[in-house]
C-alpha cells in the first residue's frame, strides 16, 4: 500500500514550481541574449544581480504562497500582491514613475511596498488583515500619485490608477478568502 506524505492541505506543485523558476531563468536570460545582438540592451554584473534578487524574492513568495496558501482566492491575492509589487519595483528602476529612474521622488514607492510588507507581517498573513494592508497600499499607491500629478510633476497617471487597481483586486480576493473561512500560512 502507497501512502501520500504531503498534508493534504498543501496540493502538489511541482510542476508548476518548475515552470515559474524556469520562466525566471529564461527571463533572466533575455537580456544576455539580447546583448549578443543589439548595443540597445547593455546590461551591467549589477543590473542582471538586482533582476536575479528580484525574480528570486517573487518567485520565493509565490512558491510559499502556493504551498501554503488556504484556497484558490488566497493564492490569487498573493500572486497579484507579489506580481504587482515585481512590477512596481522593475518600472521604478528601469524608467521611474516620476521623471526618470534617477528622479528622488521615485523612492516614495519603496514606501508602497513598507506598507504592504509590514502589513502583511503585522496581519500574520491572515486574509482579512491581508485585505487590509493591501487596501492600505492602494492608498498609498494613489496618494503618492495624485501629489505627483498635483505637484506638476511629469507622471504618469494611468500607471497609478493600473496599480493601485490591482493592489484593490488583490485585497478584494483576500477578503473573499477571510469570507470563505481560509486560514492564513500556516
Amino acid at each position: 500500500m502507497t501512502t501520500d506524505a504531503r498534508h493534504p492541505r498543501e496540493p502538489h506543485f511541482a510542476g508548476w514550481r518548475l515552470l515559474m523558476w524556469g520562466a525566471a531563468a529564461c527571463l533572466l536570460s533575455l537580456p544576455l541574449i539580447a546583448m549578443q545582438f543589439t548595443d540597445e540592451v547593455n546590461w551591467t554584473l549589477s543590473d542582471f544581480v538586482v533582476f536575479g534578487g528580484m525574480l528570486a524574492v517573487a518567485c520565493g513568495a509565490c512558491d510559499v504562497a502556493m504551498r501554503k496558501g488556504g484556497n484558490w482566492r488566497y493564492r490569487a491575492g498573493a500572486l497579484l500582491a507579489v506580481g504587482t509589487a515585481f512590477l512596481l519595483v522593475w518600472v521604478n528602476l528601469a524608467v521611474g514613475f516620476v521623471g526618470s529612474e534617477t528622479n528622488s521622488y521615485n523612492l516614495w514607492y519603496a514606501g508602497v511596498l513598507a506598507i504592504g510588507v509590514a502589513g502583511a507581517f503585522i496581519a500574520r498573513f491572515r486574509p482579512g488583515g491581508m485585505a487590509a494592508a493591501l487596501t492600505a497600499t492602494a492608498i498609498a499607491q494613489a496618494t503618492i500619485g495624485l501629489v505627483a500629478q498635483f505637484s506638476g510633476m511629469d507622471h504618469p497617471w494611468p500607471a497609478t490608477v493600473v496599480f493601485t487597481g490591482l493592489w484593490l483586486v488583490s485585497a478584494a480576493l483576500f477578503l473573499a478568502a477571510a469570507r470563505s473561512g481560509t486560514r492564513s500560512l500556516s
